[in-house]
Order: C-alpha cells, then structure tokens, then sequence
C-alpha cells in the first residue's frame, strides 16, 4: 500500500518533469497580467471617452483582473494535460497498478496540481492589481479600500479552482482532446453567448466562470441582473469544482483503467 506521502511526492515529480504542464502555467502567468496590464493602460488613455454612467460604475479593481479571461484558458489546459497525459500515454495503468487506492491516487494528483494552480493564480491576481493600478493613475485603487483584497485575492483563487474543474472534467472524460473539446466552447464561446441574450442571462449566471468573476467585482453594476453577490459566486464555483471531482472519483473507483 503507497503511502500518501510517497503518492503526493510521485504526483510532483510528474508535475515538473513533464515539460508541457510547466510552460503552461508560465504562460497562465505571463497572459494573464500582460493582458491586464494592457487592458488597464488602454483604459486609462480613453478613460475620458466614457459616458458619465460607466465613469460612476467604473471598477478599478475588476479591470486589473481583466487578463483572467485568457489566463484561464492556460490554467484550463494545464488541469486537462495534468490528468490526460496519463491516459493519453498509457501511464495511468502503470500509476493504478504502483497506487491501487484509487481515491488516494486522484485526490493526491488534485491536491499537488491544485496547490500549483492556486500559488500561480495568486501571484497572477497580486500582480495584475498592483501593475494595473500603476497604471490607471488618478483612476486607481489601493489594496486597501474596502472589498478589494477580497476581490484580488478571489481573482486568484478563480484562477486556481479553474484549474481544478478542469482536472474533475478531463478525470471523467479520460482524454485531453475531448475534455479541451468541451471545456474551450463552454468558456468562451457558450457561456458569453448565454450571458448576452437577455432570455438566458439567469441561466448563464450559474455557470462555472460567470459566477467565479463575480469575485473578482468591488463595485456593482446598477442595472445588473446577477442574483448573487461575490460570495455567491464562490459558493456557485466550488459546486462546480466539487461535483467534477465527485464525480470523477466515482467513475474512476467504477471503470477500468
């Protein structure tokens, strides 16, 4: 019987041995806050351009996080190689065989990947505020104002618990083709659809990334239709996460490798 020790250590080794997975989350890093720290610099040269209405909802905190919208994209990859690449390879029969404790070998690989989704994501979010707050000048914001810690520090940990979903998803669906098949147009094309039409907003709202940038807001939209706060969000988020992983585990304890 492996212990989990022995387990978590093996997990890591895969982890940063394998070229791929590594890349990915610098390019989860690097996307996000150049993308933010663009975003913010484009938003400070036509800030004037605004009407009066978004000047007063303007939210210094949420454009500074902008650059999660393509971040996500490398932490979605990232989930999905960390667990498909066994597959893919044939690996995962050689990994059940020296790990029996099917529960043991899936959550071990959670945690490692998650806790490497989660330090990244964080470090994305902190310096995403603090570059793009430089930048917007007299439009900026401090860390500490209230709600934006907490609207930082749940950009980060959107980022991570994203990462995270997807290893539930690509864990069920044992292929990284078909999970990224799925995963890609959820996120960016089904869900900003779905929360553009004005029949399916409330449907919208509850899926995986609507509701985990809500987070990342400090200032509310008056005329928006969202049903639930930040708070809300992260609750919504974790459903998610916490169902892809249940699910992944009991499908994973059923079939065979």
């Amino acid at each position: 019987m492996a212990s989990v020790p022995a387990v978590l250590t093996s997990e890591w080794t895969k982890i940063r041995t394998v070229a791929s997975t590594t890349w990915t989350l610098l390019i989860a890093l690097v996307v996000t806050v150049g993308m933010s720290v663009g975003l913010c610099a484009l938003m400070k040269a036509n800030f004037k351009d605004l009407s009066e209405q978004d000047k007063l909802t303007f939210d210094p905190t949420s454009i500074s996080m902008s650059g999660m919208m393509l971040g996500q994209l490398a932490m979605i990859v990232f989930g999905v190689l960390v667990v498909g690449n066994e597959y893919s390879s044939g690996m995962i029969r050689t990994s059940l065989a020296a790990v029996p404790q099917r529960t043991t070998f899936l959550l071990s690989k959670i945690v490692v990947a998650g806790v490497l989704t989660l330090v990244v994501g964080q470090v994305a979010a902190f310096c995403s505020f603090f570059l793009g707050q430089a930048l917007l000048g007299d439009h900026s914001t401090t860390i500490g104002d209230d709600n934006v810690l907490r609207a930082v520090a749940g950009g980060g940990l959107y980022m991570g618990l994203i990462g995270i979903f997807a290893m539930g998803v690509a864990s069920i669906l044992r292929s990284s083709m078909l999970s990224l098949g799925i995963l890609m147009p959820l996120f960016f094309l089904i869900s900003p659809i779905l929360n553009s039409v004005s029949q399916t907003k409330k449907i919208a709202q509850f899926l995986p990334d609507q509701a985990g940038t809500r987070m990342t807001q400090v200032i509310d939209n008056p005329d928006s239709s969202i049903a639930y706060g930040p708070w809300g969000g992260f609750a919504i988020l974790v459903g998610w996460v916490v169902l892809a992983v249940v699910c992944a585990l009991v499908l994973l304890k059923k079939r065979d490798a």
